[in-house]
């Protein structure tokens, strides 16, 4: 996990070092969910027919809601730089509330969908999924692995979008050193571009 300070007057304070080094740990986090989008085309390639028949077990419609919350949420971040840039540091810090109920919305959506799926016994060492074919295990296993590990992003995310109200609040992301707030929506939008290629490549596969 990445470890965030917040700047303040007591340290010296390098924007162009802090979005380098945020670049650099996104590029990272592309290569780790690159990797396994590669893994996943390749079972795929290999079980096209039991993917197809495990990807009906989704709900399409909770996973479009979860799209719309993602998508919207980027608005705000997007919305709330704009706002600090322009000297509203109190429209800034509401509209990322916004964006963290927006977070905690898609984590509880993705809750009950996924408890829909373990009530059903549709989950790797459960008596329902060890009766599946292997193409299809492999699928759910992806598919528990890799919206997992996103959402997962999303609670790194949401504290990182905390410490940047934090530091709003206190003065130390400022129109003028407002890097943190930056950087916490580059992580945002790769969070949801993320999502942007999960969706159709687990719900949309027919």
């Amino acid at each position: 996990m990445a470890h965030f300070v917040l700047p303040n007057s007591g340290h010296n304070y390098d924007p162009e070092s802090s979005k380098l080094g945020m670049w650099l740990f996104l590029f990272t986090e592309i290569l780790l969910f690159g990797g396994l989008f590669i893994v996943y085309f390749v079972y795929r390639t290999i079980n096209s027919d039991a993917f197809l028949r495990a990807s009906y077990e989704l709900n399409i419609t909770m996973g479009t809601i979860n799209t719309i919350i993602l998508i919207t949420s980027s608005m705000t971040v997007a919305m709330a730089i704009t706002a600090l840039q322009k000297g509203k540091e109190k429209f800034a810090i509401n509209l990322l509330w916004i964006t963290l109920l927006f977070a905690i919305a898609f984590l509880i959506n993705k809750y009950f969908e996924w408890s829909i799926k373990i009530e059903h016994g549709i989950f790797p060492g459960m008596e329902h999924y060890n009766g599946l074919e292997t193409g299809q295990k492999l699928y759910f296993f992806l598919y528990y692995f890799m919206t997992g590990l996103h959402a997962l992003h999303i609670i790194v995310g949401a504290i990182f979008i905390g410490f940047v109200i934090k530091g709003i609040q206190e003065g130390n992301v400022t129109a003028d050193r407002i890097s943190l707030l930056e950087n916490s929506g580059l992580y945002w939008h790769l969070v949801d571009l993320i999502w942007i290629y999960l969706f159709p490549l687990f719900y949309l596969i027919n």
